[in-house]
Formats: C-alpha cells, sequence, structure tokens
C-alpha cells in the first residue's frame, strides 16, 4: 500500500485563493464534495454563506448521528516528555513540576471520573517512551478495559505491533494529530525530539488502523499555519483513510492554541468565526466523521455549535496528571477554557434538546 502523500502545501494555499462566489454556490449544491470543492467552502468567498453552510451542516449532522453527542474526558498520565515543541506547555525546555503516575494513581484518576459517569476515556501522555512506555499502557489498558466502554490514547506514535500489542490489551482507538501538514513550518515548530520526524507522525494514523485500532483520530493544531489549508490538508489526509482503510473509524479534532507554560503566541490566530467555517466545510465534506469540540473552547461556543456538526464533547476536563483526584493543576498541558463539571456539560447539551451520551460502544461488540 502507498503512504499518504500531501500535494505542495503552497498548491493547496493557491487553490484555495482561486476560488470565488460561483464555486461557493456549486460546492452548498454538491452531495459528494470535491477537493476543490472543499477548497471553495474553506475559501474567504465562502465566509458570506456561513448561514447557509450551518444549515446545511445541521441537517447532515441529524440524518447521520440524530440528536446525540458523545461525552468523554482525558485522563493526563504524564507530563514528561522528550521533544521540544515551541507551542506545548509539556516541552522539555519549560521547567514545570512534572509528574508521572504510578498504576494505581492512574486508577485513582479512572474511578474519579467513572463516579462522574464517564465511560469513554481518553489516555493522554507527553512523548516520553522511558518514562510512560507501552508495557505501562498494556497495564493499564488491561486494568481498565472492564470498567470503561472505550480506551483512547493519544501518547507518542508506536510501530504496527506496538499498536496491535496494545489493542489487543484494550485500547480501541488512537489519536495522533499532525500540529501542522505544512512540513517546513513542522520543522521549525519541532527543533528538537523523535517527533521532529514529520515523515513518520504523518504515518501513525495508517500504522494504528492497520493493526487493528476500531478508530483512528486526526487533526491539526490551529494557531500554526494558514487555517484554510490546514483544513484542506487535513481533509485530503481524512479521504485517504477512508479509502485505505474503511472498516477503521476516523474522527477530527479542531484544538485552537491555548495558554500554555513557555507564553507561545498563536502565528496564524483563529476566530471561532473561521473555526466555525471550518467545522462546517468538513461536516459537508464527510458526512460520517466524528467531529470532536473540546473544552480548549468556551461553554458559550460550545453551547451555540450543538446540532450544528459537532459530535463529541469532551467534559469536566484536566490536563495535569493526577488533576482529578487531587484537583492538582500545577503541571497543566495547556488552560481548558470551559470549566463546567461533566454534569453541567450534560445538562445543558440536554436543556437544548439533545442527549449526552456516555456510552454508545461495548467490547461485545467487537469480534474475536
Amino acid at each position: 500500500m502507498d503512504a499518504f502523500l500531501l500535494p505542495d502545501f503552497s498548491k493547496l494555499t493557491a487553490l484555495i485563493s482561486s476560488r470565488d462566489k460561483a464555486d461557493v454556490l456549486r460546492a452548498l449544491r454538491g452531495e459528494n464534495l470535491s477537493t476543490n470543492d472543499l477548497a471553495s467552502l474553506l475559501s474567504p468567498a465562502a465566509e458570506a454563506y456561513l448561514p447557509e453552510m450551518a444549515a446545511r451542516s445541521r441537517s447532515i449532522t441529524q440524518q447521520r448521528f440524530g440528536r446525540v453527542i458523545q461525552i468523554y474526558a482525558p485522563l493526563y498520565l504524564s507530563s514528561y516528555c522528550t521533544n521540544q515543541c515551541l507551542y506545548c506547555g509539556f516541552s522539555a525546555e519549560n521547567k514545570i513540576h512534572r509528574r508521572c503516575l504510578s498504576l494505581e494513581e492512574v486508577e485513582a484518576e479512572a474511578d474519579t471520573l467513572k463516579k462522574r459517569g464517564v465511560s469513554h476515556l481518553l489516555l493522554v501522555s507527553g512523548e516520553a517512551p522511558k518514562m510512560m512506555g507501552v508495557d505501562f499502557i498494556e497495564q493499564v489498558a488491561l486494568r481498565l478495559k472492564d470498567r470503561f466502554a472505550a480506551l483512547s490514547i493519544e501518547i507518542q506514535p508506536l510501530t504496527r505491533p506496538e499498536y496491535a500489542r496494545l489493542f489487543a490489551a484494550g485500547i480501541t482507538s488512537v489519536a495522533v494529530y499532525q500540529e501542522t501538514y505544512d512540513p517546513i513550518l513542522y520543522k521549525k515548530m519541532h527543533p528538537a525530539g523523535k517527533k521532529s520526524d514529520y515523515t513518520y507522525r504523518l504515518e501513525t494514523p495508517a500504522r494504528a488502523a492497520a493493526a487493528g485500532m476500531r478508530e483512528v483520530g486526526i487533526g491539526a493544531l490551529l494557531g500554526l499555519g494558514d487555517w484554510r489549508t490546514e483544513g484542506l490538508a487535513l481533509a485530503l489526509h481524512l479521504a485517504w483513510l477512508r479509502k485505505h482503510f474503511w472498516r477503521t473509524g476516523v474522527t477530527v479534532s479542531f484544538p485552537r492554541i491555548r495558554p500554555a507554560e513557555g507564553g507561545f503566541q498563536a502565528l496564524s490566530p483563529v476566530s471561532e468565526r473561521n473555526l466555525t467555517q471550518l467545522i462546517f466545510a468538513l461536516r459537508l465534506f464527510d458526512h460520517n466523521v466524528g467531529l470532536l469540540l473540546s473544552t480548549r473552547e468556551e461553554a458559550r461556543y460550545r453551547n451555540g455549535m450543538l446540532g450544528l456538526g459537532p459530535t463529541r464533547y469532551s467534559a469536566g476536563s484536566c490536563t495535569a496528571p493526577g488533576g482529578y483526584a487531587h484537583e492538582d493543576a500545577s503541571a497543566e498541558q495547556f488552560a481548558v477554557d470551559d470549566h463546567r463539571s461533566i454534569a453541567e456539560v450534560c445538562l445543558a447539551i440536554q436543556n437544548q434538546g439533545f442527549d449526552p451520551v456516555r456510552k454508545d460502544w461495548d467490547s461485545c461488540f467487537q469480534k474475536n
């Protein structure tokens, strides 16, 4: 199987810039959108048609997902990291208090979230394999798999055999964000550490899918490169994964840069309006993809987007290891903007006529 090859980044930018009003209207009328159609919906010319995009996105989302919003929560395992990512609070250069949870501490954190009603758990760690390697993640999975409906991981990229091993232990999905699809900018943002290998990271979702993972999650860190071009590159990656791994579900996240240790400022700020256009465009491009909206965004915005495109919301999030059981946020990866509890988020969803689902999968569905 050929690897995913992204077209020249500057050509994607030029394609988006070339789209006009007629192209946007044609895309809004289409059903199976092409790359050119998506470029039209991401273009500046489409900004005047956000209400039309919203209506179409809402209709598609209701047809495909009903009124269901899946709830999940991240559990941070370790803040140690060997990479030097300029934008990240866990970057190896930052002088922060670092912590790596023990298996017993992980269980305590998980039990706290379980009592709060979480059934879909995302295990997150800085990329430091010696501190948080495959052996440890496997042990975590074996301890937690019977307590949670789904266990996802967002850790360092692994090999295909390692992903297969974790899948057998109970991990059901893998999230790995390219951060930026621009190879030149990527090199600048990741000057040191294993993460500096652009190609290895780009090929990670395919390795996870080939290993049997039920789902893979991709995304770009919004605020590094031009969001329109990042969105088009992200969609091309999504379409490639759909074609080659049709048995594997795919989700897309839209993380915007948030305040973090190190004081990094967004190079290309992304407004809520920009984020909204990107979400609508992706929904029109892929009717079935799961779209995640995390607690990086304000409660006001997340409430306003209910039913318009996103299908999964994180809730009650803490980005510091040990922060649930002990409420310690001294070593958080980034600051969240929606500070509501899980119960408060679910109530807000219900008040708008939607159904916050905490469990939509069980391991008994998986064939051996």
